[in-house]
């Protein structure tokens, strides 16, 4: 959950008259979450956000999960993937996937979005691995860097301009609404002194970006795989104003500060964000554990009832061999896993990491796609003999 926020012109009331400088209304949009009872942002258009000129053939648009994949412990050597020319939407990559989340890799470069793009059915959280730019939307510009978390609720109309190559990004696509983690708010939705984060590091769209020319503006939106093609007489960033709690918005993983303990503390105090059974996790550089006899390695663990996934952005992870930045694992429930040989007694002395990864667990299991096949390394189940 974000906080209450405000940005340009809005009136003194909602739903009251609120004119343009000829006289006419400005048309009032709210978007809601949850019907009427979740958060909302209230909108004022130039021009009616209905307004549709003309609506084109939908593209099919989405993934095909993999059929007999036997239930291994896997490794997704994504490092090796290069951009290829094509731009945000098109170079999309989803590796793996159920229903309630999917994880892809995105490296965009040259091709910049001459259209706009509207997640209809899925929140998204886009980790920027490399790169920087411009998230554009009828919210305003937000601005983001390497490190960035870059939070879209579903409907967010928007385009993406980077600044220069290289690009890679992580992209998760929820079911369910992002939130912050609920045992780190108060009853009000305030975060609390202990939560590793605050309201401070959260950074929503600085200034509107304003386009009231007409003209032909496509709008991509996807929903029940595939991408509909709409197109509009006005821009649909043609907002003089709005408020409320439903925006995109920017967290740095770089602002996220680690919890530690006198022995090794368990994943959900690397916990960022939480979904409908899901959650977003962010390993930092930290200082590792102080008992006299601390072990730093993790140690082994069956998780019965969840999927671990492991997104490596930098840095040297002690308790794995042969892991690249860029790459995944994926530990599966049923499957104990743990650190490779020889890491366990290797850890012992050691007094801070400089590793950096996102890490997602799921509540249900976690299927391969189609094109994640070419990235698996064979050899990563037997990598504990």
């Amino acid at each position: 959950m974000s906080y209450y926020y405000k940005l340009g012109e809005i009136p003194h009331k909602r739903h009251t008259q609120f004119r343009q400088p000829d006289g006419s209304l400005y048309k009032e949009e709210l978007v809601s979450s949850k019907g009427f009872h979740g958060i909302y942002s209230i909108l004022y258009h130039k021009n009616p956000p209905t307004k549709v000129k003309q609506v084109d053939k939908p593209i099919p648009f989405g993934y095909t999960i993999a059929k007999d994949n036997p239930l291994l412990q896997t490794h997704l050597k994504t490092s090796v993937l290069q951009s290829t020319g094509k731009d945000f939407l098109e170079a999309r990559k989803t590796l793996l996937a159920n229903s309630d989340v999917s994880l892809a890799m995105c490296n965009p470069t040259g091709k910049q979005m001459d259209y706009f793009y509207k997640n209809g059915e899925s929140d998204e959280v886009i980790f920027v691995h490399e790169g920087s730019g411009y998230l554009i939307s009828q919210f305003g510009k937000l601005r983001f860097l390497a490190g960035d978390y870059v939070v879209i609720p579903r409907t967010t109309i928007y385009k993406i301009q980077f600044d220069d190559a290289p690009v890679r990004l992580l992209i998760i696509e929820s079911a369910g609404p992002i939130e912050t983690v609920k045992r780190y708010r108060n009853e009000l939705g305030q975060l609390l002194e202990h939560s590793p984060y605050c309201e401070r590091d959260i950074r929503p769209p600085a200034e509107l970006a304003i386009d009231d020319e007409k003209g032909e503006y496509l709008l991509k939106i996807k929903k029940g795989g595939y991408l509909h093609q709409y197109i509009y007489e006005f821009s649909p960033l043609d907002v003089v104003g709005w408020d409320g709690f439903l925006y995109p918005y920017a967290l740095s993983i770089h602002d996220f500060e680690p919890i530690t303990g006198r022995i090794h503390q368990p994943p959900p105090v690397h916990q960022t964000f939480q979904a409908h059974n899901f959650v977003i996790c962010s390993f930092v550089p930290r200082l590792f554990d102080y008992h006299p006899l601390s072990i730093p390695a993790p140690y082994n663990h069956s998780n019965i009832d969840s999927d671990e996934v492991l997104y490596y952005v930098e840095g040297n992870f002690m308790s794995r061999r042969g892991i690249e930045r860029g790459s995944f694992t994926l530990h599966p429930g049923g499957l104990p896993h743990g650190p490779h040989p020889g890491t366990t007694e290797a850890s012992i002395g050691a007094t801070k990491t400089e590793e950096l990864a996102v890490m997602i667990d799921t509540f249900r299991p976690l299927l391969l796609t189609e094109d994640a096949l070419e990235y698996v390394d064979k050899n990563y189940p037997m990598s504990w003999n």
